[in-house]
């Protein structure tokens, strides 16, 4: 009688190829090195340009706080604290008074900053087209289920352990 192997993890999938988790991570990486490589020639590191891509877009209808920043853009506060200081010190964004907490600053894009993400957004979503461009027919779909687990991160539906 011979005697089944037993698997070599106990999981209840066949192996990394069927695994959500590992398969995000894998696809993730490929387009955060992607990104890396489009960012490069702008001195901005990807955290970089969601944070000033963020400003400049939620900073022209509202007054922007750190904690506002982080709120949006899924950034954790300390990150953010240290992306914004990276960002004030070269000149792409300013801190100032805040219009209504006076113990809160207001983040604003520099005028140089604004040139810069301009720029950079041409490349980040070029980079995303053709990134995506192998599932390009399913794409609503994909954005659906993309903002469905981002909804549930929100919600707290995902574990940060």
């Amino acid at each position: 009688m011979t005697r089944k192997a037993a698997p070599p993890l106990p999981s209840k999938v066949s192996g990394p190829a069927e695994s959500p988790g590992f398969l995000l991570w894998k696809i993730s990486n490929a387009w955060q090195r992607r990104q890396r490589q489009a960012l490069q020639p702008y001195g901005l590191t990807h955290s970089q340009f969601v944070v000033l891509a963020a400003a400049t877009w939620f900073g022209a209808s509202e007054p922007l706080t750190q904690a506002r920043v982080a709120q949006l853009t899924g950034i954790d506060p300390m990150t953010t604290s240290q992306v914004l200081r990276a960002l004030e010190t070269a000149g792409l964004i300013a801190r100032g008074d805040h219009p209504t907490d006076p113990r809160a600053k207001a983040i604003a894009v520099t005028r140089v900053g604004r040139e810069l993400v301009r720029k950079a957004v041409v490349v980040v979503e070029a980079c995303d087209a053709a990134f995506f461009a192998p599932v390009e027919a399913d794409t609503a779909r994909l954005l659906k289920l993309f903002q469905a687990l981002a909804k549930g991160d929100e919600a707290g539906g995902a574990d940060d352990a």
